[in-house]
C-alpha cells in the first residue's frame, strides 16, 4: 500500500534544534539538565495537540505517550523511541540551523565560521544527496540531528497514523528520553508501566540502515595511592601517583585497542579522564568490544599493564574498579527475529534498500532490550553527530517518517 504524507518532519526539526538541551555528565540530578524539560514540554503540548491526550512529561524528564490501536486483530504493542538531549561534547546553545537546498555536491562551507567545512572526501554519504535539501548548523555549535531527527520523525510519523484512520494499526507507544548521551537514558524508566512489547530507538545514520548489534560496555577505575614528601628532600621516597597513572597509559599499545587505530568489529580501551595529585591519582577508562569474551581480556590487559608497572613503586598500593556500562543487544534480538524481520521490510517499502549493521557505541536500545523490551536501533539520518559538522537530509528524515508509518502497519498485518 503505498501512502502519501504531507510532512512536518522538517519544520518540527528546525524549532527543536534551537532549544537548547545538552545534558551534563557531572550532574547528579535526573534529568542532568533541566533545560531537557523545556523541550520536553513543548512536545507534550504538541501531541496532546494532535490527539494523543495521555502523553506527560515525568519529574524525571520522560515522556511517553500512546496512539490508541485501530484494528480488531491483537497485535503487539509497539514503541518508537528518541532522546531529547544533546551531547555535551560540543555546544548546543543557540543553534542557527541551514539548509542547504538541492545540493550539488561539492564542500559546504559553515559561514559563522569558516573553517568548519564538509567536505565530500571526509564525508562520503554526501554524495548520496545530489539534489537533497541538506540541513546544518552555522559552524560554531552542534546540529542537534542526534536525536532531534528522531523527535522529528516520531512527531511527524504520529499525527500522520492519528489523522489517517484508513491506516491499520495496533496500540504504539512514544518514548522520549533524556540523558542518552551520558549513558544514563533509561536509569529511572519502568519498562513495565510503558507497556510496550517490542521497540525501535530511532537514532541512526545513513538511510536505510538498521542495526542490531552494538558495543558490550565498561567503565574501569584505576585508583593509584603513591607516597608524598617534601620535593626537596624526595630522594628514594616520593612515589608521584600522577607518574604511576601515565606510565599505565603510556604503557597500552599503540598501533590497537584504542578509539583512533580500530574500527569496524574492532574494540579498544580507551583513557578519558586522568586527575589527581603526587599521593593520590586516578584514570578512568572505558572498555568497549562486540563479545563479552572480548571484554574481559581487554581488562585483563589493563590489570596486567598495572600490575607491571606497579611494580616498581613497592611502597604504592592500588584499586581495580569495573563497572558494568551495558551489553549488546543482538543476544537479546536473535531471540525475537521478527523484530528485526519487520524493520526491513519497513525500510524496503519506504523506497530504501535495507542494510543491517552494527555500532561501535550504544543506545537506548542496548540497556531497553536487557530490560525486557527489545529495541534495534533505525536510522534518523544523522550524521557527524557530536561535532559542528553535524547534518542530516530532509528527504532521509522523511523516508524514517515512512519507514515509522509502514512499521506499523507490518506489525498489524502480521498479526
Amino acid at each position: 500500500m503505498s501512502i502519501k504524507i504531507e510532512h512536518t518532519v522538517l519544520e518540527r526539526f528546525l524549532r527543536y534544534v534551537k532549544i537548547d538541551t545538552q545534558s551534563d555528565p557531572e550532574s547528579k540530578t535526573i534529568p542532568s539538565t533541566a533545560k531537557q524539560k523545556n523541550l520536553g514540554k513543548i512536545l507534550v503540548k504538541e501531541l496532546n495537540s494532535i490527539g494523543i491526550t495521555d502523553a506527560k512529561l515525568d519529574k524525571y524528564g520522560y515522556i511517553i505517550g500512546t496512539i490508541p490501536a485501530n484494528t480488531k486483530k491483537q497485535v503487539p504493542v509497539i514503541c518508537f523511541c528518541s532522546h531529547m538531549d544533546t551531547s555535551p561534547d560540543c555546544s548546543g546553545e543557540n543553534v542557527k540551523p541551514i539548509v542547504h537546498h538541492k545540493y550539488k555536491g561539492g564542500d559546504i562551507v559553515l559561514p559563522d565560521d569558516k573553517t568548519q567545512v564538509l567536505h565530500p572526501s571526509e564525508h562520503p554519504h554526501l554524495a548520496d544527496q545530489i539534489g537533497n535539501d541538506i540541513i546544518t548548523a552555522s559552524g560554531t555549535t552542534l546540529l542537534g540531528a542526534d536525536n532531534k531527527a528522531g523527535l522529528a520523525e516520531i512527531m511527524d510519523a504520529a499525527q500522520f497514523l492519528v489523522t489517517h484512520p484508513e491506516i491499520k494499526h495496533g496500540e504504539i507507544k512514544i518514548l522520549f528520553t533524556p540523558d542518552e548521551e551520558i549513558g544514563r537514558g533509561v536509569d529511572k524508566l519502568n519498562v513495565k508501566k510503558l507497556g510496550a512489547k517490542f521497540g525501535y530507538t530511532m537514532d541512526g545514520e545513513k538511510a536505510g540502515t538498521i542495526e542490531d548489534e552494538t558495543f558490550s560496555a565498561d567503565g574501569v577505575l584505576i585508583t593509584i595511592n603513591g607516597v608524598s614528601a617534601h620535593p626537596g628532600f624526595a630522594k628514594s621516597k616520593m612515589e608521584s601517583a600522577i607518574k604511576i597513572v601515565s606510565e599505565i597509559v603510556a604503557a597500552l599499545p599503540k598501533n590497537g585497542l584504542s578509539p583512533e587505530t580500530t574500527e569496524g568489529m574492532e574494540g579498544f580501551i580507551h583513557p578519558v579522564v586522568m586527575e589527581g595529585m603526587v599521593e593520590k591519582a586516578t584514570v578512568r577508562f572505558i572498555i568497549r568490544d562486540f563479545t563479552d569474551e572480548k571484554l574481559a581480556e581487554h581488562e585483563a590487559l589493563l590489570r596486567k599493564t598495572l600490575d607491571k608497572v606497579l611494580k616498581k613503586y613497592p611502597n604504592s598500593t592500588a584499586t581495580f574498579k569495573i563497572t558494568e556500562q551495558y551489553r549488546n543487544m543482538k543476544k537479546v534480538l536473535d531471540k525475537h527475529p521478527e523484530v528485526m524481520e519487520n524493520a526491513i521490510e519497513a525500510v524496503r517499502r519506504a523506497g530504501l534498500k535495507p542494510e543491517r549493521s552494527s555500532i561501535r557505541g550504544g543506545t537506548d536500545g542496548s540497556r531497553l532490550s536487557f530490560m525486557g523490551l527489545p529495541c534495534p536501533n533505525i536510522f534518523a539520518g544523522e550524521h557527524a553527530f557530536h561535532s559542528k559538522l553535524e547534518w542530516v537530509s530532509v528527504q532521509d528524515m522523511e523516508a524514517a517518517v515512512r519507514t515509522i508509518v509502514h512499521l506499523a502497519m507490518i506489525w498489524e498485518e502480521k498479526a
